[in-house]
């Protein structure tokens, strides 16, 4: 057996050739035109006192057939992961000029009227936010009741503030009087969309957001 190994081997680095050669060893991998000329270097090479059996000979056959199906399968899923990132950034593009609620964030400007953004993992009975300045002192305090679950906007007077920065928290309780996380979120407008590193990104208020993050998009009031 091993002297048929041995046999195969030089067969194949007549048939492949010197550069193929270097080139397996590189890549330390055989490819399905590799498979099959190592499959016709051992027919060419095989011991005419016992040549390859049938049964031996449709096994690598089968072999070789489901080594071509799986590089047409990666193939393939290679070309859907390119056009679905594609399709992926066309629809960002669309985006720009729109208005975004984007979660995982807190920060507002205060100029008129501002939408303060978050979710509810279940219905309050009473949400409270709180408005602080950069430097973290608290300026408002805003109380809701009856709010239920999933994205809710509430709408901040910011006419008797001073124009600026600032960020808000809330905390808000069941009937029962049990905790409801509540998680905040920005919102703004997408003014450039960007592709990189296979990942796809907006620019919302000036800040690069994960196109993941983005929870609602609408068109432009103003």
């Amino acid at each position: 057996m091993a002297s048929t190994v041995s046999t195969v081997t030089n067969g194949l680095e007549n048939v492949v050739g010197t550069s193929s050669s270097s080139t397996t060893s590189s890549t330390k991998s055989l490819g399905k035109e590799d498979f099959m000329k190592l499959l016709l270097a051992q027919l060419k090479n095989q011991d005419p006192l016992e040549p390859m059996g049938g049964t031996e000979f449709a096994t690598q056959l089968a072999q070789f057939s489901s080594l071509e199906q799986l590089t047409n399968m990666n193939t393939e899923l290679a070309n859907q992961g390119v056009n679905q990132m594609t399709m992926g950034y066309a629809q960002s593009v669309n985006m720009i000029g729109k208005e975004a609620i984007v979660r995982n964030g807190n920060a507002i400007t205060a100029d008129g009227m501002v939408d303060l953004n978050y979710q509810l993992a279940s219905d309050a009975s009473s949400v409270s936010i709180s408005i602080y300045d950069e430097s973290g002192s608290l300026v408002k305090t805003i109380e809701g009741t009856g709010l239920t679950a999933g994205l809710n906007t509430t709408t901040l007077d910011c006419t008797d503030m001073a124009k600026g920065n600032y960020t808000f928290l809330v905390s808000a309780t069941d009937i029962s009087g049990q905790s409801v996380t509540a998680s905040t979120m920005i919102s703004g407008l997408v003014t450039a969309a960007h592709f990189k590193n296979n990942t796809i990104s907006l620019t919302v208020n000036g800040k690069e957001v994960a196109l993941s993050d983005v929870v609602s998009i609408k068109q432009s009031e103003s």
